[in-house]
Formats: structure tokens, C-alpha cells, sequence
């Protein structure tokens, strides 16, 4: 196929060559209604870029098939045999792909460390989780994707089930071991679902985890924003294979998708590939050279430890994204929190995680010498400000067993129910009537429908005062949290 092609833009750049007049949404009609004071900050192309997708940028029945060449041109480039795109980020193709491969079942096997928009997915179709639990780093405190072992134990004890989801690679850049778990799951017919939110990249450079479809995937979900180059919002999900009815999928994604798609990310999307294709080997091996440069100099810098073979091993990742640079701040007595607030407040540097001892810099790209300069020179300073840090409140982090909670009630059931809210302190053995989602990462400690442990009232607790930021419990500081009523 012809990759220098990219039919979204082409077909913007045409609409606007023809001079379009609209008499159609959106309203603004190319920024012409829109307000001087809000153009002056988003400037004029995002509000020329803003049309219609049908009966605007394609005709009225959309029969030049625009959008379908353009999905056809991404699953030739990474080797899938369909691409769909999604303009509601993934975490809406998640819930498609759920709903498309278990949708006609109800019980499907989903690794414990999902993101909250699989847990919201539970909750809006009624599936049944049958749950797979990760393994916990013990040195290091967080967790890494389910093993083989760990999804062959899983479906030994329950096979009743219409396929498997699994997160690959984690906020942390950890991957699981998926050619391993494709093969468990069909030598039982089963498909393997991959939310790789974090890969979008991985198919266009040898030296980046082995991507999802190539390790023989059924289906995978990519965020093209993450670490790709596309909008925010924009995502694809690939298929492959006869175990995923692509024709069932694509009128699940239509069900939930909006119906007013935003062609400035279509475009993103498709500029992206096109790039990914004719330099993104190139850009990517700068970019991991970069990675590795940024590592050495940070090992360099007194209290700050990059982690990169700490994070392979028997209770940890099989491939690591090592665009991901994880930074252990034990050593200055700080937290990941309070690090990543000063590099805000005082260097303007965003980092991408921080947790109880560490913080991430996701590079891309995009990153050059300049850039990593930036990082660095905060980083040093950084290093030097720690002495005057007050000590970081205290972290009582539960151990594994304590994540392992029981599931008493389906998600769905549980956040429907009556409800009442519980003082935190005073919730342990109750069940959970809503998510609560340390951000980042993003992976829920309590679900809807799971009993509350004494570990986990301990862990929140403590986490809140030093700086965990919870976004979707109903108070955000945790002072009550919402039980099924008794």
C-alpha cells in the first residue's frame, strides 16, 4: 500500500482548496463565530481543522470511504489485519472490545492491574470479571503484568469464560510475557485482549517490547496520544485472526462511539502513521539513544537511582519500554509526590508518575538534546533542594495478599446498589460501592463490589496526607467512602 498517502489530511487540505461554505454543524463555522479571545489562545487552523465528518470533510453517504482508506493504511502498517479508529481515546475501545468478545457470554478473564476504564466498562455491561491477580514486586513495591503461569492457573480453576484481557505494558513500561499467554489462550479457543494503552509505538523499532499483534493477540487497544504523536483522545484498536468477529466488533465500537467524531483527531492519527512508517525507525532509535543518555546522567546525579534491570526478572517484567526513565528517590528521603510537585512548582518540568519513592519521565519522539538538558538541569536541582524538604508523611503500603480482595458482589451490581457513605476508618469489611484510583497510574485499589480490607483503609489513608490524588471517589479525600447499604 502507498504510506506516503494520508487520506484524512489529503481530504481536509481538499475541503479547504474547495472552499467549503458549511451550513452545518460545527456552529463556529470555521472559527468565524468563534469568540477572538478563545481563537487568539487555540488559533485559527484548530477551528479551520474542525469540520464535519460527514457532509464535510466526506459526502453526504461518505462513499468516498476516507476514514475506511485510512484504517485500511494503519493495519497494513503494523501488520493487523483491520484497524479501527476511535475519537474517545481507549478508554471507550476497551469497552468495546469487551463488550465484543464477551458481550454474548458475561464472564471474561481481566488481569486485577486493569484501568479504571476497563472497571467502568464491568460496570456498564454487567460482565462478570473472573479476576486474574499480577505479580507484586516485593523490592519494589508495585506490580507487573499477570504471568503465564499465573493466567494458566487462572483458567485451570475457572474456564468458563469468553476470552482473556490483560494490560501490556503498565504505566511503569513493564510488559507481560504475551506470546506465552496467546498460546494458553488458544490452545482453548479462547482470544487474547490486550490493552496497550502505552504501545502504540512498539510495532516501528526492534529495540521496544515485542508488540501485541505480533506476539499473536487477538485484539489490542493503543492510545495514539500516549506515546505516539497523535491527539489527545485518539486511539486504535487492531484485530486479527477468526477468534474476534471484526464485523461485531466494529458495530460495538459504533454503539458507544459519539456520532460527532472529531476530524482534527482522525487526522492526527493518520499523520502519525504515515510518519511511523516513512521515519519512525529513525525517530525511535534517537529517541531510545536519548533514553539511555538521560539514564546515565541521572545515575550521575547524587540520591537518584534510574531503574531499568530492576524492573526484568522472575517477580517482575519480561521486556521493559525503556523510553519510560523510572526514577527511585529513596536515597534523598523524599517522596515521588512531593518531587514531582517541587519539578512543577519550581522547574516547570512535568513528570509522569510519581508514587511513594519515585517518579517517571516518559520520553518520546519528540525528546532531543534540548529537552533532556531541561530534565536534567531539574533533576540536579532537584537533588539539591531535598535536604530542605520536610521528612514525607508515611505510606503504610499493603502487601499482596492485602490487594487480593474478595469480590463479593458484580461491579455492575455493587455501584447500582443502595448506598451509604461509610466514615473510611470505620469501612473495613464492607463493600465497596465505588472505584478508588490512585492517579497516576490509574489502576483501581478498591472496586465496586470488593470487601475492604484493613491493609487497603490503611493504605488509603496514609496515601491521601502524602499526596495521592484520588479523582473518582465521591470524596476525593477520602475522609467517607461509599459502601453498598446494609
Amino acid at each position: 500500500m502507498d504510506h506516503t498517502q494520508a487520506p484524512v489530511l489529503e481530504a481536509l487540505e481538499a475541503y479547504h482548496r474547495e472552499r467549503h461554505t458549511p451550513f452545518t454543524p460545527p456552529g463556529h463555522k470555521q472559527g468565524r463565530g468563534a469568540d477572538p479571545r478563545v481563537r487568539a489562545v487555540l488559533g485559527e487552523a484548530v477551528f479551520r481543522a474542525d469540520v464535519l465528518a460527514s457532509s464535510g470533510l466526506d459526502d453526504r453517504a461518505s462513499s468516498a470511504g476516507i476514514i475506511a482508506r485510512a484504517q485500511e493504511l494503519m493495519a497494513d502498517a503494523v501488520g493487523a489485519d483491520n484497524a479501527f479508529f476511535s475519537t474517545c481515546g481507549s478508554s471507550l475501545s476497551v469497552k468495546s472490545a469487551m463488550l465484543a468478545v464477551a458481550g454474548r457470554h458475561g464472564r471474561l478473564l481481566v488481569g486485577r492491574d486493569v484501568h479504571k476504564s476497563v472497571i467502568s466498562g464491568l460496570v456498564l455491561s454487567g460482565l462478570q470479571p473472573v479476576w486474574v491477580h499480577p505479580r507484586y514486586d516485593r523490592d519494589q513495591h508495585l506490580a507487573h503484568p499477570p504471568s503465564p503461569s499465573d493466567v494458566e492457573r487462572a483458567l485451570d480453576r475457572d474456564a468458563d469464560v469468553a476470552g482473556v484481557l490483560i494490560t501490556s505494558p503498565t504505566p511503569y513500561g513493564t510488559c507481560a510475557d504475551i506470546s506465552a499467554i496467546a498460546e494458553l489462550c488458544h490452545a482453548r479457543g479462547l482470544p487474547l485482549l490486550v490493552d496497550e494503552a502505552w504501545g502504540a509505538h512498539l510495532p516501528f523499532h526492534e529495540r521496544l517490547p515485542t508488540w501485541a499483534m505480533d506476539a499473536g493477540a487477538d485484539l489490542c487497544v493503543v492510545s495514539v496520544h500516549k506515546m505516539g504523536a497523535g491527539l489527545e483522545q485518539g486511539s486504535v484498536f487492531h484485530q486479527q485472526g477468526d477468534l474476534v468477529d471484526p464485523t461485531f466488533l466494529a458495530a460495538c465500537a459504533d454503539m458507544l462511539a459519539t456520532t460527532s467524531p472529531n476530524v482534527l483527531l482522525w487526522a492526527g492519527i493518520d499523520g502519525w502513521r504515515r510518519q511511523m512508517v516513512e521515519q519512525g525507525h529513525e525517530l525511535l532509535g534517537r529517541a531510545l539513544d536519548l533514553a539511555d543518555d538521560v539514564r546515565a546522567q541521572v545515575a550521575a546525579i547524587q540520591g537518584l537511582q534510574p531503574l531499568r534491570d530492576e524492573l526484568i526478572g522472575v517477580e517482575a517484567s519480561h521486556e521493559l519500554d525503556e523510553l519510560k526513565v523510572l526514577i527511585d528517590l529513596s536515597e534523598l528521603g523524599i517522596s515521588g509526590y512531593q518531587a514531582a510537585d517541587w519539578l512543577r512548582a519550581h522547574r516547570a518540568v512535568d513528570v509522569g508518575l510519581s508514587d511513594h519513592r519515585r517518579i517517571e519521565a516518559q520520553l518520546s519522539l519528540a525528546d532531543d538534546a534540548q529537552t533532556a538538558g531541561t530534565l536534567l538541569e531539574a533533576l540536579s536541582a532537584l537533588a539539591k533542594a531535598a535536604d530542605g524538604f520536610p521528612d514525607p508523611a508515611p505510606v503504610h503500603l499493603p502487601g499482596p495478599q492485602a490487594l487480593e480482595t474478595e469480590a463479593v458482589m458484580l461491579p455492575r451490581d455493587a455501584f447500582f446498589a443502595r448506598l451509604e457513605d461509610a466514615p473510611l476508618r470505620e469501612a473495613e469489611g464492607r463493600i465497596c460501592a465505588e472505584q478508588v484510583t490512585p492517579y497516576p497510574p490509574g489502576i483501581p485499589v478498591l472496586l465496586p463490589g470488593e470487601r475492604i480490607t484493613g491493609e487497603i483503609v490503611d493504605y488509603l489513608a496514609t496515601g491521601v496526607p502524602a499526596g495521592m490524588v484520588l479523582p473518582d471517589p465521591a470524596d476525593p479525600q477520602l475522609g467517607t467512602v461509599r459502601v453498598v447499604a446494609r
